[in-house]
Order: structure tokens, then C-alpha cells, then sequence
């Protein structure tokens, strides 16, 4: 496979702040979902949704960036080779298999992508704050939030956990990625709420709605 020569993506222009937008005296709270593999972050996300909260995942966004940004496209193409791009958009199985068995390109992977999945959220929540009808919660679902301190972005702070067992049922395979997140203790003890998900649906179902319910009054 083709290496070129290790440099930085290109900088991007630093985004505007996620902090809370308003419209016609209305506030927008920005709230974030995070927690470990496993841990049941889309489901609390689902949730959300269900409960009248504007909701958006981080993961789908870099799947779009993937697929249709063409810059993000030609720099993957640059260091990785044109072999990880194909007819639908980069070739995520296969840059996977790349930057997770490399700390270094991981990294690299990162800086690229970072700046504009914040830029997508930027644009959405003033989408969402400029409509005719704004909600009053919006949620994001950020797996890398504390560890790349985006959680200043954010108004509040929802930590997912559950036991390792419960975890591990849920992963198919062993994930190397949760060598890279902070320890659950940690997040609990930073987090607005927190939840250890090790129940069922409907349990999460009740959790989301009094938070929802917290955050509406």
C-alpha cells in the first residue's frame, strides 16, 4: 500500500464556539452524550429523540464527511493511496484497518476529521436555532468528548456506563479503541447526569425522560 511522506492534513479554519445559541428569546441547550464502547450511547441518543430533544451523532457525521467531502477524499487518497477510496466515498473498513493498528495515523485521522465534524455542528444547532419553531434540546452523541476536551463546547453533560459484562455482550469483538478512553469513573465524576445502563430499554427510556424533563423546566 502507498505511504507518502508523513504531514499534516490541512488546517482548517478554527469553527465557532458550540456555545448556547439563541432565537426570538428562545434557548438552545447543547447537550452531549458520552461513555464507553458498548455502553449504550445510541440507544440514550434514540431516547432523546423520542422525547422532543434535536439529536445528531458525531460517528454518522464523519461517515457523511467520508463518503462526500472531497477534501476529505483527496487527503485520505494522499496519505493512504487511492486504494481507500472508492465509487461510494472512503473505504472505512480498510482505513480502520489502518489507523487503529497505528497510534500515529490515528492521530493524523483525527486532525482531519475534528475541526469539521465541529463545523457540522455548528451549522446544525444555527439551523436548528434559526427555525421557525426551534427546539428547546439539542443532543449530541460524542464518543471522544472528555478526551479531546469537547465537553466545553456543551452546556450539559450525560455519561452512559455499564458493567463490563453487560459491555462486552453487546461488542461482538474486542474493541482497541477503549484503550483510548478515560476511565468511567472519571466521566462519571465529571458528568451533569449519568446513567449505568444495565437495564433494559425501557428503564434508559425513563432515565432520558426526567432528564428531558430537567432540562425543559
Amino acid at each position: 500500500m502507498k505511504r507518502p511522506t508523513r504531514r499534516r492534513p490541512t488546517k482548517q479554519p478554527h469553527p465557532p464556539s458550540l456555545s448556547p445559541t439563541s432565537t426570538n428569546s428562545t434557548p438552545l441547550l447543547a447537550v452531549a452524550i458520552t461513555g464507553g464502547i458498548g455502553a449504550g450511547k445510541s440507544a440514550a441518543l434514540e431516547a432523546f429523540g423520542r422525547h422532543g430533544a434535536a439529536t445528531r451523532s458525531s460517528d454518522e457525521i464523519v461517515h457523511e464527511l467520508l463518503r462526500a467531502d472531497t477534501d476529505v477524499r483527496r487527503e485520505l487518497a494522499e496519505r493512504f493511496g487511492s486504494e481507500v477510496i472508492g465509487a461510494d466515498g472512503a473505504d472505512r473498513e480498510a482505513i480502520a484497518r489502518i489507523v487503529f493498528n497505528d497510534p500515529d495515523e490515528l492521530e493524523w485521522l483525527e486532525e482531519l476529521l475534528h475541526p469539521k465534524v465541529v463545523q457540522e455542528h455548528v451549522a446544525w444547532r444555527r439551523k436548528l436555532a434559526e427555525s421557525p419553531s426551534p427546539p428547546t434540546v439539542s443532543v449530541t452523541e460524542v464518543p471522544l468528548l472528555y478526551e479531546t476536551g469537547g465537553d466545553k463546547r456543551f452546556d450539559v453533560v450525560v455519561v452512559i456506563t455499564a458493567s463490563p459484562e453487560v459491555r462486552a455482550g453487546r461488542r461482538p469483538v474486542p474493541d482497541t479503541r477503549e484503550e483510548r478512553l478515560i476511565p468511567d469513573d472519571e466521566k462519571l465524576r465529571l458528568a451533569d447526569y449519568a446513567y449505568v445502563n444495565d437495564g433494559t430499554l425501557e428503564e434508559l427510556d425513563a432515565f432520558v425522560a426526567g432528564v428531558m424533563g430537567t432540562l425543559a423546566s
